[in-house]
């Protein structure tokens, strides 16, 4: 009888012993790859912290933010030389209107 026994718990255990094995290892590398899934978004949320901790520390700036500052300038550059531009056209008429004055005080503004 104990030699039935082993047989039958032997045959029994080898069919279903392997597989056992093989659903437990099937469930522990499944929680492992879990594991490693929920560490791997842990350590890029913490070097993206520390990433951005490290750009504002060196006072960067986005690339959007620095196209934008780069069209005002422009376009204040553009203002300014308008203005100056103007500027001469006036400072031009204020000489040629003060020009006859110069010559005497009998000299008449369209002559």
């Amino acid at each position: 009888m104990v030699s039935g026994t082993g047989g039958d718990g032997g045959g029994t255990g080898g069919r279903g012993g392997p597989r056992g094995i093989f659903e437990d290892l099937a469930g522990v590398a499944g929680g492992a790859f879990s594991v490693l899934a929920g560490a791997r978004s842990e350590m890029e949320a913490m070097a993206r912290a520390q990433i951005e901790g490290m750009v504002q520390r060196l006072e960067l700036v986005r690339r959007e933010d620095l196209d934008a500052t780069l069209e005002v300038a422009r376009r204040a550059r553009e203002q300014a030389e308008a203005l100056a531009q103007r500027v001469a056209e006036l400072e031009a008429r204020v000489a040629a209107l003060e020009a006859p004055r110069e010559d005497g005080p009998d000299a008449e503004p369209g002559a």
